[in-house]
């Protein structure tokens, strides 16, 4: 799991198990030892303070974004109108009515390994043997970091020789087509405990429309079963964000199944077409969330940051965020920035510098350790021609990730 305060002595599954998750009987192939208690890292606050939105910050000169001033406009773009109809998508093959991987080695993981643990699981069916242990030194080689990216995982697993597929946008269906040929699936979900929500990687290694669940090996809680639908509300925190991991061989066959959704262009436009129809139809945070990066995804910063002011606008859900602290604002669920960045971008792109120092120092409140955000504090920073507080900021992110390329770029123009 990423980075998320745990009960010594396990996790209360209380609320997880009313969302429709389902212990298995069936115990893993190869499974380690559960996982010991987990102890969350000490809070402690950033250098200083986050700054506060004033106007001045936000007008301030941008020498670092040429970008950013070109970008930035003052009218209201209206929302299109996009209704489900318009949606593009594969066509659905005949698919068996259950499936199941053999050969997946299962491993609990330890303090916020669930990015590495699920990859090597995922990885083992293909005969790599690779652990956690081997994962997490390459993609999170500080001790703090609470965060993996699917993109980090992805380069991991094609540096084993094997290929991988990462998009967000997905649906069950090409999911269970995946599954049907043999191929592991990692999901960027959300984990909703009596102790709150974090995001959570797992793998889905089989189905069963019969009992209409997915079959998931879990690096914390075990093998599970887990309802379509529960499950869907879980994953569309995230975008629906899969990642398939295969050997080369297996392309055409993942090729196949996507169909148009092979092309890059054609699955972030379906994406975007998707993302909206259900902002507008559930009118909430994480829809509008999920709008607001594929808005993004296909280069439009300005739109991306009227859904991500819709997001943060919305009201809370309680049922994603049950131990939201009282100084949180905004729609979102506490914790989401800790693992998606795409307000952090939108904002910069359009120069909405002081945002990005508030929603950064937020971050950096509750894990000064979060590379990310003294990245995103950085671009900020220089944006507003603050050079030697930027290179401080760039300076720390490199630091925590010494291989972190957009700091190294960042650091280099200034």
């Amino acid at each position: 799991m990423n980075g998320f305060p745990l009960l010594a002595g396990g996790l209360l599954i209380t609320a997880a198990l009313a969302l429709g998750l389902q212990t298995l009987q069936a115990a893993p192939e190869s499974a380690a030892t559960p996982p010991p208690a987990e102890v969350a890292p000490a809070p402690a606050l950033p250098a200083t303070e986050p700054l506060p939105a004033t106007s001045q910050e936000q007008a301030a000169p941008t020498p670092d974004a040429t970008e950013a001033a070109e970008e930035a406009r003052s009218e209201v773009i209206p929302t299109p109108e996009v209704t489900a109809a318009e949606v593009s998508a594969p066509p659905t093959p005949t698919l068996p009515a259950s499936a199941s991987l053999p050969g997946l080695r299962h491993e609990y993981q330890r303090l916020n390994n669930c990015g590495p643990a699920t990859l090597g699981t995922a990885m083992s069916v293909w005969g790599t043997p690779d652990t956690q242990y081997d994962i997490a030194p390459a993609v999170r080689p500080a001790a703090g970091d609470v965060n993996v990216t699917p993109a980090e995982l992805a380069a991991y697993a094609r540096a084993q020789g094997l290929d991988t597929h990462l998009a967000p946008g997905g649906s069950i269906d090409l999911i269970r087509g995946l599954l049907s040929e043999g191929i592991p699936v990692i999901v960027h979900t959300w984990f909703v405990t009596d102790d709150g929500g974090m995001g959570h990687f797992r793998v889905l290694t089989g189905y069963d429309d019969a009992a209409q669940k997915f079959l998931a090996l879990d690096s914390y809680l075990g093998p599970l079963g887990m309802d379509y639908a529960a499950f869907d509300e879980l994953w569309r925190t995230f975008g629906r964000t899969y990642l398939a991991v295969y050997p080369p061989e297996q392309g055409a066959a993942v090729t196949a199944l996507l169909g148009d959704q092979a092309d890059p262009q054609v699955a972030k436009q379906s994406h975007l077409e998707a993302a909206l129809a259900e902002a507008q139809a559930r009118d909430d945070a994480v829809g509008w969330l999920t709008a607001g990066q594929a808005a993004l995804n296909i280069g439009d910063a300005r739109m991306a940051s009227l859904y991500f002011d819709r997001a943060f606008a919305a009201a809370p859900n309680p049922a994603l965020d049950p131990t939201r602290p009282s100084w949180v604002q905004g729609g979102l669920p506490w914790r989401t920035l800790w693992y998606t960045f795409g307000p952090l971008e939108a904002y910069t792109r359009t120069a909405r510098y002081a945002d990005v120092l508030r929603l950064s120092g937020n971050i950096l409140r509750d894990v000064p350790s979060h590379e990310e955000a003294h990245y995103w504090r950085g671009r900020a920073l220089a944006g507003l021609g603050r050079t030697a507080e930027a290179r401080a900021a760039y300076t720390e992110a490199l630091r925590l990730r010494p291989q972190f390329a957009a700091a190294q770029q960042a650091l280099a123009r200034l």
